[in-house]
């Protein structure tokens, strides 16, 4: 089962109670409730064609992406373990990331997501 990368991120604050400036109890709990609303999306598009796969992809980024702004902690790795998370979580489901990824043009995907 995919580990959602809060559940670690809680883990470093409590290890080094300074990494809370990173990690705020807030941001910690709207990640996770983002991450929760995509596995249960993700539940229900294991075996469907691309398009709602990618709906669901293209909602927890969004929804990322606005945590980030309220509260600017996503960095590089915090985003390439969101990323894998992402990927763990569909690939749990039965899709086949690899193959969904290469029918699509990611470029033009990802610029649309990060403009939203």
């Amino acid at each position: 089962m995919a580990i959602r990368p809060s559940i670690a991120w809680r883990d470093e604050v409590a290890r080094n109670p300074a990494s809370e400036e990173l990690y705020a109890p807030a941001m910690l709990r709207a990640t996770e409730a983002a991450l929760a609303s995509f596995e249960e999306d993700a539940r229900s598009v294991g075996g469907a064609s691309d398009e709602p796969v990618l709906a669901a992809v293209e909602r927890v980024v969004e929804h990322l992406n606005v945590i980030d702004e309220e509260h600017g902690t996503y960095c590089t790795i915090e985003r390439e373990d969101l990323c894998d998370y992402i990927d763990d979580v569909l690939t749990e489901q039965g899709v086949d990331v690899a193959a969904r990824l290469a029918r699509q043009d990611m470029a033009e995907l990802t610029e649309r997501w990060r403009e939203g």
